[in-house]
């Protein structure tokens, strides 16, 4: 139990909210929902689950310079795909007038004012936590006044920035959050819901509690970035005599080698560091799916990391390891070569095609066998050949033995070698008696190796993908670097390999072992005549 848990429980033993639990996941749509996005989601959602509770969905749309329909719906895509739903649909602008009716109302108990000051201005006057602020002039207008100034701004009066509505706090509180607090500026842009029927939008501070007041929420769970933000919520609660929830912090998820900034990844797509919001080696979820992540994977990562108090850096080999463990459950095998040299096994038949059952999922009986041809030329990987090897490498040799996966033990004859005394063939003997299943096949090899039949095979781009930053922190300004003086220049490799001639985008799974590889998965570029392949990880670290 997380400490999180504690508190709902003890609420509930005292029979708080009348026995409720009612949760939210509340983002803005000003760019796609990454890794840490989900832990939250597992969280707010499980918590719900857990409590036979609610968790809502609301859109914090309260800066329409920066949101966008096309983030309102890449979020819930990406909620829907992680397996939650929620109780109900919900956004910051739905409550615009509730909330500017209640702007008013703090206007005339003269807990709100409008000040007329630049925005450098009002920094300055804040000044600094060990001293206090210095006092807006406009800080002691008439309530008629600042009530007929707040009119004429929503009515459109004023240009953006000539004014704003600040909360009437105090000017000497240690916390730079409570010192008067903007609630209202002036944003003559269109909202991707309310259109232009508004000028003037509220400050996150300022709408955040009260949309959760409004929708009955229970426990407002955020991360510990919003810590000295609480005290503001609740003043805002406290001062409108509203329902007040409870606002809990947790630790929001670092993870190594990754930027979690929805600024710097939004810099990543626009100067074309990346394929876009998708792109595979993103930490966005909307990547970790493309990229052949599952949806239990990322909520087993979640419950794996768990919910602390103080920030942290996870390593990313945990994320992965997540992903190897549910995809080695569910994905079908199949053989792939990535890095071809012909293999001519010169005693078998010219003319003959054998079948050699395969099996598709060793974790699971239910997925059933294939037929995988095999016939006198076939690709092997490269790597799995020396000339002159030392006895560490157990893999094939001249005068070495292997065996073929699924088919027979064979051994190499000799080589051929082009002008640049590169390897073009590997030739090799077999011997029928070793064929995979044959009961009197009991001779041993050290080695086991992958194939496809070069007559029986078609080619496939792979993509190879590694961490998008060479350091476990990119983020870390030190020596004054950006994160993209980081950037991994080999963190997508493309190779031309071939697979089995069964895969095909009509009839294709969702995810794949390609066999002694790893774990891949189609992309969405893939076409019926030109198959894509994403990495999702390797078979081990």
């Amino acid at each position: 139990m997380n400490f999180i848990e504690e508190i709902i429980e003890k609420d509930l033993t005292e029979k708080k909210n009348d026995c409720r639990v009612h949760t939210r996941f509340p983002p803005e749509p000003n760019g796609y929902l990454h890794i840490g996005h989900a832990k939250s989601i597992c969280l707010n959602f499980s918590l719900a689950e857990k409590y036979n509770g609610k968790c809502n969905l609301r859109f914090d749309d309260t800066n329409p310079v920066k949101e966008d329909v096309e983030y309102v719906d890449s979020i819930k895509e990406d909620i829907t795909w992680l397996g939650f739903s929620w109780a109900a649909e919900y956004y910051a602008s739905d409550y615009f007038e509730q909330l500017y009716q209640w702007a008013e109302q703090l206007i005339g108990e003269g807990l709100a004012y409008v000040d007329d000051q630049t925005q450098e201005e009002i920094s300055q006057g804040r000044g600094v936590p060990t001293k206090p602020g210095i006092e807006s002039p406009y800080r002691n207008r008439s309530i008629e006044e600042n009530l007929d100034l707040f009119r004429r701004m929503r009515a459109g009066e004023f240009p953006d920035g000539s004014r704003v509505l600040r909360a009437k706090i105090g000017m000497s509180s240690p916390n730079m959050h409570m010192r008067d607090p903007i609630m209202y500026r002036i944003l003559h842009a269109d909202h991707h819901r309310t259109g232009n029927r508004w000028c003037i939008y509220p400050m996150y501070d300022y709408a955040h509690g009260q949309c959760d007041s409004i929708e009955g929420i229970t426990h407002s769970i955020c991360t510990l970035e919003f810590e000295i933000h609480r005290p503001l919520y609740d003043w805002f609660c406290e001062a409108l005599h509203i329902h007040h929830p409870q606002q809990i912090e947790f630790a929001r998820l670092n993870l190594s080698y990754t930027i979690m900034s929805k600024r710097k990844l939004m810099q990543l797509v626009k100067e074309k560091q990346v394929m876009g919001w998708d792109d595979p080696r993103m930490p966005t979820i909307s990547g970790l799916r493309r990229r052949g992540f599952t949806p239990k994977s990322i909520r087993t990562f979640a419950e794996t990391v768990g919910i602390a108090k103080r920030d942290n850096i996870i390593d990313v080999n945990l994320l992965e390891f997540c992903a190897r463990e549910d995809l080695n459950k569910v994905a079908l095998r199949t053989m792939a070569v990535l890095d071809p040299v012909k293999l001519i096994i010169d005693n078998y038949p010219t003319d003959q095609m054998e079948q050699m059952q395969a099996t598709n999922n060793p974790e699971d009986p239910e997925a059933g066998t294939r037929q995988v041809p095999f016939s006198r030329e076939l690709w092997i990987e490269r790597a799995d050949f020396r000339e002159v090897a030392d006895k560490k490498f157990y893999r094939l040799t001249v005068g070495g033995e292997v065996r073929l996966k699924y088919a027979y033990i064979i051994t190499c004859t000799g080589v051929v070698k082009n002008e640049a005394g590169e390897i073009t063939e590997i030739h090799a003997q077999y011997f029928p008696e070793t064929r995979s299943g044959l009961s009197e096949s009991n001779r041993k090899v050290k080695a086991t190796i992958h194939w496809v039949s070069a007559a029986h095979t078609q080619t496939a781009e792979i993509r190879l993908f590694d961490r998008l930053f060479t350091v476990p922190e990119p983020d870390n300004d030190e020596e004054g670097k950006s994160f993209l003086d980081y950037i991994n220049p080999d963190s997508l490799i493309v190779k031309n390999g071939y697979l089995e001639e069964s895969l095909n985008l009509k009839t294709a799974a969702p995810y794949y072992q390609f066999e002694r590889i790893g774990y891949f998965c189609i992309d969405k570029d893939a076409t019926e005549t030109h198959l894509v392949f994403n990495k999702t990880v390797s078979l081990k670290q």
